[in-house]
């Protein structure tokens, strides 16, 4: 009897233990899920650092426009981002697909890549569906250029890209970074080029633009 009894009360002990690792597991997936969904919410959008621009002059009026693409894709986030300068809208200067995942670290990774004739896409974020005459396999990967990103304690994602291997040749460069923090209303960019010697050739010098959300 009193074995029975030990029997019962270990094997009750064993389940709770189980119920709790499933319930526990259940829950960090379910916060990572949650976590996935308010970055890429974070990252749509249009955004304009018009602000800065009128506070600091070293930094110019830039709109950037992100838009989700490949919407029946529904194993990947895919986004069409487009920047131009306020004074030339319609010929943008960067124009870029990302694709967002988990990084499998409780973070997050967004791969950057190109387009096929750039100049053929410009001003399609207003019509994303034009994208479906495209398919992932015509982008060309940004070897080194993808940004990591981790949540913050204030809700906020954070990150940047890794080492030297993100190819440049602008200005002289021989690689760029990118240091990138998002939040619900906000985006803030750092990108800048370097040559052989470490030395900077572009990009802003003071801190990242500030692109406030329309």
């Amino acid at each position: 009897m009193m074995l029975n009894r030990l029997g019962s009360i270990l094997w009750l002990a064993i389940l709770t233990s189980l119920l709790w690792q499933c319930s526990t597991i259940g829950s960090v997936k379910t916060t990572a899920e949650q976590d996935f969904r308010h970055l890429v919410s974070f990252m749509v959008g249009d955004f304009s650092s018009q602000a800065q621009s009128q506070q600091d002059s070293d930094f110019y009026d830039i709109r950037l426009h992100i838009r989700p693409i490949w919407k029946h894709d529904k194993a990947n986030h895919w986004l069409y981002v487009e920047q131009a300068t306020a004074a030339a809208e319609s010929k943008p200067y960067r124009q870029r697909v990302y694709k967002v995942e988990n990084d499998g670290k409780d973070g997050f990774k967004s791969i950057v890549y190109t387009l096929p004739e750039p100049a053929n896409w410009a001003g399609k974020f207003k019509t994303p569906e034009a994208f479906d005459r495209l398919k992932p396999t015509d982008l060309n990967l940004r070897e080194g250029c993808t940004v990591f990103l981790k949540k913050q304690k204030d809700g906020s994602f954070a990150g940047a890209t890794q080492g030297i291997g993100c190819e440049s040749t602008l200005r002289g460069a021989n690689y760029a970074s990118s240091k990138v923090t998002i939040t619900k209303t906000e985006l803030r960019s750092w990108d800048q080029g370097f040559n052989e010697k470490g030395e900077q050739v572009w990009g802003a010098t003071k801190g990242g633009y500030e692109f406030v959300k329309n």
